[in-house]
Parts: C-alpha cells; structure tokens; sequence
C-alpha cells in the first residue's frame, strides 16, 4: 500500500492482501473520428481489495486506466476499520470504481468517506461570499434570480461560455474533456489530467459550441489539485462563467452540470448536490496523486465531462466535474451511476489564481509522513516519521501520533487527512487532534507550502 507524506514524496507501505486488476474502459475517438468508432483499451492499474480508485495518467488510450494506478480507500467516519475484503457498508454492495470523466477512455478515481454535515444558507446567488477571488478579474454576481428554479435558463446562460477540449499528444495518444472561459483575458479552466498527456510535444485545442475550434496555450497546471488553467485570444470575446461558492451549498439543491461527455459537445443534465466534502483521491504517490474534498452530485457525468462547470440554479459555478463512481461486473460500464465528484469552487479560483499569476500552484504541508491504509485504517492517520525543521515538528507532532481531526472535522486515515489539509493554504493555522498512547491532545500547526 502506498504512504505519502506531506511533501509528497511516496512511502510504500505493503499488506498481506495481494492486489486485484480491474475491468477495461472504454476509449472514446480523438476530435473528427466517427464517435461510434469506440475500442477497448486495455487497463494494467494495480487495485487493492478496497473496491475504490486508480487513476488514468492522462487519461489516454496510452495509459488507459493509469500506469500502475494504486488505491487509497478512505473509511467513512464512524465506521470501524475495513476489511478489506468487504465492500465499505455505506455502499451498495457492488464493486465500485472510481473513473476520471475524460473523453479517452478514463482510469479511476477515488476513495470517498464521510460527509460533514453543513447547515443553513440557503441555494443560490451566493456570489458575493465566494473567497478567493482576490486579486482575480472573475465575476460573481448571480446572472440569474435566486429564486429561478428553471434549467433551460441555466443552460442558456453557461453553454457559451462552456468549450470542449482536446489534447492531442505528440505520440497520437489524444483525449477529449470539457473546460469553460473564467476571465475576460482568456483564461479557461479544464482538469490537468484531461490535458496532461498534450503538454509535452503535443497541442491543445477547443471548440466553443458555436462551432468555432482554436488552439490554446498551457498557463499551468496542478497535479495536486487537478485544475489547468488555459489561454487564447480568441476565449477573450466569450463571455466568462460567474463564481459561486461551494461551500455554501446545501446538500439537496438544484444543480446543473455541462460538458461534452462521451464526445457529445454542449451537454445539460442536471440533478442535486448529495453531499459534500468528500475526500477523494485519484492516482499513486508515484504517479501524481490528486487529493479532493469534492462536491458529490447525482447529475449524469460521463467520461468527456472532465472540467466541465457544476452550477447552482442562479447561474454560477460552483465546482469544476472531475470524476464519476462506476459499477463493476461483467459489462464493465463506465457510465454514470448517479454518484459524480466535482472540485469545489473555492479550490479552483484559489489554484487558478496562483497559476496565472505565477505559472505554478502550491499546497499545504505538515512535512510529516502519513500511513494510507494498513492497520490502522479506520482510527486515524498514523504518523510514521515526522521531518527535521518541518511545521509537524515545529508543533510537537511524534512518530506514533495519530491525527484524528483536523479543525474538528474528523479523519479516519492518512489519504482523508491530506484532503482536510489540502482544503487550507499555505501559512494556514490549523488544530490537529492527536492520540498519543492513548491520550487526546490538541496541537496548532501553520501550514507549509509545496510546489505542484
């Protein structure tokens, strides 16, 4: 099982359970081949007995279901610690994989745990309380009434501001996703892993739903938090989307999603946010994992949704889709089964903020090492080295703690602490509660910074 310390550098950690493979995805056709023309694309991911993850590395044909993608299961809170030969009981009992929601055929994502329950503002027109806009030329004055309940006119507002994206790789290995215009200087929004294959000798191109194609430039991009921000004269004359705030949603309110999946540009469905904060991961320590305290929603994703708008009723983003759950067994559907993920909203305008203003992101680090899974699953993170002159030491963090809530949000393992810790920035203070031979203590820890 693979560890990550809060540096991101991987730290093995090996079970007695051997892994399992799991099912071929389906490719979907680089940009002008005939969209019936799908193959199967052979998956090599290493799995865990958890039912949960792995991660497309470009999510490309190339690398159809990642390249020795691992799992990090995160247990749901309360839940004593898994078996991992049993399906987590918060889940129907059915395998489950995670899949990134990128045209070319997607790998898997995951992990999932508990929801924190989240209180009273009610749906839309949230705009003005969205943070991280700071120093940011993004709208976030609602476009529609608050009181608008209608999806056509959601639809009317967003879908010309939505793109379809393609990256085409130096090695012919293309994947199509989804990205919308965020500034009026041209910036847009998409998911690293839908371009990632393109940004080494490749090109990326977009299609605004007038039917107009161009090429882009790569500002940056995030591995960490799986958001590249993209540039052209061209997005400029388009109208750029508004901000809402994430996390002001209430779990049952309206939302839309728009994209392009299974290659199908301009897409509209729509459904509710069924929870939120839930800690997502996506990859392996070796390969770049991505780490999410995602917005979960019922609206159908599909592969080719991949950062494409999650939207409230007013009018305003609210997340950018990342990933969908999909069901295992024989016919190996990779299709939506109700359960998407997308990015929260505060999360892209701080990372697409640093990225356009520097050209590269950062994210919070204790400098601590942290067991993903292992026995101690389900309890808490447990802190297997702590670094010389990092913040954890600095706080008087030991080998043999284990953290098991971060500000009084409770973690059940090392992957959902990185979530907690990666929704807070660099420099952040933040309470970590600690059993330390069996007592409970407290400690205050300011936050250190990484590149990526």
């Amino acid at each position: 099982m693979t560890g990550r310390d809060a540096e991101g550098e991987p730290r093995e950690h090996h079970d007695e359970h051997p892994s399992e493979s799991t099912r071929p995805l389906a490719s979907y056709p680089a940009p002008g081949a005939d969209p019936a023309a799908r193959h199967e694309a052979p998956r090599d991911d290493d799995t865990q007995d958890f039912p949960l993850l792995g991660r497309a590395h470009g999510d490309v044909p190339k690398h159809a279901a990642g390249s020795g993608s691992g799992l990090l299961p995160v247990a749901p809170a309360g839940a004593t610690r898994a078996r991992r030969t049993a399906v987590p009981g918060w889940l129907i009992p059915t395998v489950v994989l995670l899949a990134l929601v990128v045209g070319a055929g997607g790998g898997a994502l995951g992990g999932m745990a508990y929801q924190t329950s989240r209180d009273d503002d009610g749906g839309s027109g949230r705009g003005s309380q969205v943070g991280g806009t700071e120093g940011l030329d993004v709208d976030t004055s609602p476009p529609l009434d608050e009181d608008n309940t209608s999806v056509a006119a959601v639809a009317s507002e967003l879908l010309p501001s939505t793109l379809q994206v393609f990256a085409l790789s130096e090695d012919g290995d293309d994947a199509t996703g989804s990205g919308f215009v965020f500034d009026t200087e041209g910036h847009i929004i998409t998911n690293n892993h839908v371009i990632e294959s393109a940004v080494d000798g490749g090109t990326v191109e977009v299609q605004a739903t007038d039917g107009r194609k161009f090429e882009v430039e790569v500002v940056g991009r995030s591995p960490v938090y799986d958001i590249a921000v993209l540039r052209a004269d061209e997005a400029r004359e388009m109208a750029p989307v508004s901000f809402g705030s994430a996390d002001d949603l209430v779990v049952g309110e309206g939302v839309v999603a728009i994209g392009s999946p299974l290659g199908l540009a301009a897409t509209v469905t729509a459904g509710i946010v069924s929870a939120k904060n839930r800690p997502v991961t996506t990859g392996n320590a070796d390969d770049g994992a991505s780490y999410i305290n995602a917005v979960q929603t019922d609206a159908a994703i599909n592969p080719g949704n991949s950062g494409g708008p999650l939207v409230d009723l007013a009018g305003q983003v609210v997340g950018v889709n990342s990933a969908i759950a999909t069901t295992g067994g024989i016919s190996g559907s990779g299709g939506s089964i109700g359960v998407g993920f997308a990015i929260p909203s505060e999360q892209v305008l701080r990372t697409a903020g640093q990225i356009i203003a520097d050209g590269e992101a950062t994210y919070p680090v204790i400098g601590a090492q942290v067991q993903v899974g292992g026995e101690g699953a389900g309890e808490g993170a447990l802190v297997d080295e702590v670094n010389e002159g990092s913040p954890a030491e600095d706080a008087g963090l030991v080998e043999g703690d284990v953290v098991t809530a971060v500000n009084g949000q409770v973690v059940t393992g090392g992957a959902e602490l990185i979530v907690a810790l990666r929704s807070y920035a660099p420099g952040d203070e933040v309470e970590l509660t600690v059993l330390r031979d069996g007592d409970e203590r407290t400690v205050e820890i300011v936050l250190g910074e990484q590149t990526g």
